[in-house]
């Protein structure tokens, strides 16, 4: 267990050393009214304490990405411990805090009105129109989804059907209320099962001793059983994406920008709640790599059961905890995929609203622009779940990198140390760009050649950002003279 352990005391020192540094490099300003206070309206913009907002945002993020990504990305062997922490550390929490405290500077604004501000008009409606339809991708994989899983814990009548149709008036709810009248009163309860899944858990992993594999030279292979269709470079750097990094949150991060009282909640928010996601994410890569005896006993079992990864829940928690327990746990993660889904609309609504500058104060107004956005969730539930999840999970990364660009660029206009994300862009955009080349889904095309084409397209993207800074800075040099 000597790599798990060092795993989490990796991700809490993060935490409190790199976080501190990109606290730094952001430059909060205590002394700044947040937009909580200057464009408080009683539905969006409602000022609440940290703690409040922390649990909200890691429910927010903290879809099935954590657990059912973090099992199927435990298939490539102990290399998902490398990737959840370093890009936890490094990826994810620096681009969920930098996304939130941008939107915190920007009175609130949503993720396409930043990137537009910093990467110009044409990205601006780009940024627009795939963030909205990646959330409503989100609402629908997140309807579809749960409600499968509750249609397995209820009597027959209480199909997938049924279930939908309730989730979809829960989220219309939840799209359309105040932010601090359902989500901020129910989401203590949620919070309480998903926080009660990890921790019993993790748990029962330390009480039964699990063999839990560790990293070493010799383990540092891909263990995936079709190794030459799916290599590590780059399917476990998509399968396992909020666990990590995920463009996803960066919709969700401005939601709670319109709620904070000050900027220095901004780290134990957005860095914080990416950080707990990590271990959560870790937590599982760790049970599904050991519950089984091994990475091969894990492979075997989800062969047998249609590559479930609901069904490795499932069975985990009820051997480990119990009928009560495991009930518990499986409603947890029921739980973290609704969490993600009604905000995921509520995002979509106010990003729609933000680019047609329509006042969202008054409810009815809420419904003309989230009407459109369920109805086209309902039409896209009628595609193949296994097309649509694999789809969201690339659109998803790509986000990711589009955020981490804008972020760079902004850093680098004011003059700040534009690397702390600059490395990230090009990490983010080798994997969309390889991935996308040689998916299933994608073009099909040998790894070797994936590779070489995503290698020229991110040198090229470096060379693009230099020839942007050198003439960037030297328009303003001129400027100032």
């Amino acid at each position: 267990m000597v790599t798990f352990f060092i795993s989490i005391l990796l991700l809490v020192g993060g935490y409190f050393l790199y976080g501190r540094i990109a606290e730094r490099v952001f430059g909060v300003q205590p002394e700044r009214i947040t937009p909580a206070y200057t464009h408080t309206d009683g539905a969006d913009y409602v000022p609440m304490g940290w703690c409040r907002i922390l649990l909200i945002q890691f429910l927010n993020i903290a879809g099935l990405g954590p657990i059912f990504g973090a099992i199927m990305g435990a298939i490539y062997g102990p290399a998902a411990f490398l990737w959840i922490v370093l890009g936890t550390i490094f990826g994810g929490a620096v681009h969920d805090y930098f996304s939130g405290m941008l939107s915190v500077r920007n009175n609130g604004m949503s993720l396409p009105e930043i990137a537009g501000k910093y990467m110009g008009v044409g990205f601006k409606q780009f940024m627009r129109g795939f963030t909205v339809l990646l959330m409503v991708l989100v609402g629908a994989v997140f309807v579809a989804a749960p409600a499968q899983l509750l249609a397995n814990l209820t009597p027959e009548w209480m199909n997938m059907t049924v279930w939908c149709i309730i989730l979809f008036v829960y989220y219309i709810a939840a799209t359309l209320l105040p932010v601090d009248k359902l989500i901020g009163r129910i989401y203590p309860v949620f919070g309480f099962a998903i926080l009660f899944m990890a921790a019993s858990i993790g748990g029962c992993l330390i009480w039964n001793d699990a063999p839990i594999p560790e990293i070493t030279f010799s383990s540092l292979r891909n263990m995936h059983p079709d190794a030459d269709a799916y290599p590590i470079f780059p399917m476990l750097f998509i399968s396992i994406a909020c666990g990590a990094i995920s463009g996803f949150h960066a919709t969700q991060s401005p939601l709670m920008a319109r709620c904070l009282k000050n900027e220095r909640m901004g780290r134990r928010i957005f860095y914080g709640a990416m950080v707990i996601e990590g271990i959560v994410a870790l937590i599982w890569a760790a049970v599904a790599m050991s519950f089984f005896g091994s990475v091969g006993g894990l492979q075997e079992f989800l062969r047998a059961n249609n590559n479930s990864a609901a069904v490795v829940v499932d069975k985990i928690a009820h051997s480990w905890l119990g009928v009560f327990g495991g009930l518990l746990a499986v409603i947890g993660v029921i739980v973290a995929p609704i969490t993600s889904g009604d905000t995921a609309f509520r995002s979509a609504r106010l990003i729609v609203a933000d680019f047609i500058g329509y006042s969202q104060k008054n409810i009815s107004r809420r419904i003309i622009v989230a009407l459109p956005l369920f109805i086209i969730a309902l039409v896209i539930l009628q595609i193949n779940f296994d097309v649509i999840w694999r789809y969201f999970a690339w659109a998803n990364q790509t986000l990711a990198a589009a955020t981490l660009w804008s972020i760079t660029v902004y850093l680098a206009k004011e003059r700040k140390c534009y690397w702390i994300t600059l490395i990230p862009s090009l990490f983010m955009t080798m994997v969309i760009c390889s991935y996308i080349i040689v998916a299933p889904e994608g073009f099909r095309l040998p790894i070797n050649t994936g590779l070489l084409i995503a290698a020229v397209c991110t040198v090229v993207a470096s060379v693009m950002f230099v020839w942007w800074l050198r003439n960037y800075y030297l328009s303003d040099k001129i400027l100032k003279q």
